[in-house]
């Protein structure tokens, strides 16, 4: 029976490139000039610091820029408020999340069981959601159909077997 998963992974390769870039970027821009303006990338955060809120958006903005230059979901962005630092500064948080949750995968089975063709199942398994059908054409139609839908995280899609 063929099966394939579906799941939400970020690549942090491509985030650790995007942030180094942001900050080269950051220390070049004469914008940027005097306002000790950073970004750093620890595990699965990142930590923005600037001297104004102003600032702090425009940083945001060049992140988020690099991120989609590197094809990189913006979907998987978590931004946090804003913080105040020390000397007038300010800083945020933006969590990077990665993997369906329990409510994301539901919403998926959820859609499958309602529009797939008849024979087609879905499973959740921890952070993916395995579906299994009788024929290879009908899980492409779910492949198709899941594409134009609109979940609050991105989807992949992996492992199809015949």
């Amino acid at each position: 029976m063929p099966t394939f998963d579906i799941v939400s992974q970020v690549d942090m390769q491509e985030v650790r490139n995007a942030v180094d870039q942001a900050q080269r970027e950051l220390s070049t821009r004469f914008d940027f000039k005097g306002t000790e303006s950073s970004v750093e990338l620890s595990g699965m955060e990142l930590r923005l610091h600037s001297a104004t809120e102003d600032r702090l958006r425009a940083v945001m903005q060049v992140v988020e820029e690099k991120l989609v230059k590197r094809k990189v979901s913006l979907k998987h962005l978590d931004a946090q408020k804003v913080e105040e630092a020390s000397k007038g500064a300010v800083r945020q948080t933006v969590l990077i999340k990665s993997g369906l949750s329990p409510d994301n995968a539901k919403a998926v089975n959820r859609w499958i069981k309602d529009n797939a063709p008849k024979g087609v199942s879905s499973t959740t398994q921890g952070e993916q959601v395995r579906v299994t059908g009788k024929k290879r054409d009908d899980l492409q139609a779910v492949i198709a159909g899941l594409k134009e839908q609109e979940f609050p995280v991105p989807l992949q899609f992996e492992n199809f077997r015949d």
